[in-house]
């Protein structure tokens, strides 16, 4: 079974073509850039240049949290063509992603992921390997934190993600790495199943009249 992976929550954006065959799974093909905000332009040509055109059995996208344009431009993007192709459409979080990636190349037992959350927040959340499953554990539930209290929450682990810059402004001795999330380290995680509906983590920016927010729905 081919997966289309589709990864827009950050200044990154990243697809990946993954095959899965019982127990075993493989990266076919892949593509990441940074962006910044251009994921609206650049998403679908960097579908189109997959293999067969990304034509696949199943599609997985990125839900957040992260960029408010750029979740629901992979949303949008991974909906259209699922009804297209007639194929299931899963999210999966961007958190996620970026501990399976960072527990993948670091040997401790619990990581701290850093996300980039706007209005001088980041979103943090701890994860642990996994010894009898694919994928890691989240240890807590990710919140949108001030960098003091993220840096307080860290409690000595290690931390990866584009918003630990915030965190080592603060306190430059800590173990951190700046890293972006990649759909191509999808082949770390198990299948998607979360719903694919935006997972904002805060309050979204724009106001209706009478101080009310948008729909989280694209």
């Amino acid at each position: 079974m081919l997966t289309l992976i589709i990864e827009t929550s950050t200044a990154a954006c990243s697809v990946a073509l993954i095959e899965r065959r019982g127990e075993s799974v493989r990266l076919v093909a892949s593509a990441h850039e940074v962006v910044g905000r251009s994921h609206a332009e650049r998403l679908i040509p960097m579908i189109a240049a997959l293999p067969d055109g990304g034509r696949a059995d199943r599609i997985a996208v990125d839900v957040g949290p992260g960029s408010f344009t750029g979740i629901r431009v992979g949303i949008a993007a991974a909906r259209g063509l699922s009804l297209g192709w007639r194929v299931e459409v899963a999210g999966f979080s961007s958190l996620t992603l970026v501990a399976a990636a960072g527990l993948a190349v670091r040997d401790t037992a619990a990581l701290a992921v850093v996300l980039e959350g706007g209005h001088g927040e980041v979103f943090m959340a701890s994860y642990a390997p996994d010894t009898d499953a694919l994928g890691p554990v989240a240890l807590t539930p990710f919140a949108s934190l001030r960098p003091e209290s993220a840096l307080a929450a860290l409690d000595g682990r290690s931390a990866v993600g584009n918003g630990v810059r915030h965190l080592l402004a603060l306190d430059p001795a800590i173990d951190a790495v700046e890293a972006l999330p990649d759909a191509a380290d999808a082949v770390l995680l198990p299948p998607a199943d979360l719903p694919a509906t935006p997972l904002y983590g805060r309050a979204p920016d724009a106001k209706l009249p009478g101080g009310l927010t948008p729909a989280a729905a694209v």
